[in-house]
């Protein structure tokens, strides 16, 4: 590992995971599976039950920049204890209704705006004469 590597690793939070999540994934985490986005998931070793939490404690460690948005549903599901079986360990198939994911483009140029909006390209819509400003006298 290269010495940017280890500086990113001690002083930022939004790039992979921490110093401290390593050392704490190495000694208590046990590799639960992967997602097609590359994550790594994993859960408490043995049927440690976390107080703070109130259950088995299970957290995903990010390819990459730490973004909520780029955990699938199902993983999503298995974080949040609303299914107790990893996606990893099911044989899932998506319905065809079912969209593949998407990344949260908010803050960024390819976010959505719709048509009226200040950021949006195009000319803002005529204003249609209904609108009447308060005044304090009436």
């Amino acid at each position: 590992m290269a010495l940017k590597d280890s500086l990113l690793r001690i002083f930022t939070w939004w790039n992979g995971q921490t110093a401290s999540l390593a050392l704490y994934t190495a000694r208590r985490g046990q590799f639960v599976g992967t997602d097609e986005l590359g994550n790594s998931y994993y859960k408490a070793q043995g049927a440690l039950i976390d107080r703070s939490v109130g259950s088995e404690r299970r957290w995903v460690v990010y390819n990459g920049y730490a973004d909520a948005s780029k955990v699938p549903p199902g993983w999503r599901g298995w974080l949040c204890h609303n299914v107790d079986v990893p996606p990893s360990e099911e044989e899932y198939r998506p319905r065809e209704w079912q969209k593949p994911h998407e990344e949260n483009l908010t803050g960024t140029a390819g976010a959505y705006r719709p048509k009226g909006s200040q950021l949006s390209w195009g000319s803002r819509p005529a204003a249609t004469g209904d609108y009447v400003p308060w005044s304090p006298g009436e």
